[in-house]
């Protein structure tokens, strides 16, 4: 049950957007620019994924399943990787650039000051250039803030995976702007 009254069958962090639509557009702008809108390199499917495993990292449920989902809506054939990447991204079927970054991400996860010059090397040889370094800190730390938004104050949290795969579609297909937040949608 939520610690402050929210709208009902609303689940997790859209919930929070209908109770405050002045912070929650905020968020949703934030979501979108790092999720959603064109990057110059790395794919939403991959800026998705990375979101779901610190999500996931931060054992957020509701964050984990609807950005796992969209993930694997947006990455197509490549869906499976996700839940590989959840479990263990080191062995998961992805670019050395990708395991690098999730990396970086996975320290942000456990305090920014987590981050050494070797992650960044480490990044960089592989690939992985100042923006994409960047966003993967920022998604990682945005995330930290969704998730304990999201829990800190008991947010609905369905159980029905078919749920988080609609709405997972849903995102991938819209982004992060939808006029119908009190639906049940991520």
């Amino acid at each position: 049950m939520p610690h402050i009254t929210l709208p009902p069958n609303v689940p997790g962090i859209r919930s929070l957007f209908v109770f405050r639509p002045d912070t929650g557009g905020a968020l949703c702008d934030l979501a979108q620019t790092l999720l959603y809108n064109p990057h110059p390199t790395l794919s939403a499917g991959e800026r998705e994924t990375i979101a779901a495993y610190v999500s996931n990292l931060n054992t957020c449920k509701y964050c984990t399943n609807s950005h796992a989902a969209i993930a694997r809506h947006q990455l197509g054939e490549q869906a499976g990787i996700v839940k590989q990447v959840l479990a263990d991204p080191e062995t998961a079927p992805v670019s050395d650039k990708l395991k690098a970054l999730l990396k970086i991400a996975a320290r942000v996860q456990s305090g920014g000051k987590n981050v050494t010059e070797d992650d960044v090397a480490l990044a960089r040889a592989e690939g992985a250039t100042d923006i994409e370094i960047h966003d993967t800190v920022l998604i990682a730390a945005a995330f930290c803030m969704y998730n304990r938004y999201v829990d800190g104050l008991a947010t609905w949290q369905p159980e029905d995976g078919e749920l988080y795969d609609k709405m997972g579609e849903l995102r991938a297909r819209e982004g992060y702007h939808n006029s119908s937040s009190t639906q049940l949608i991520t």
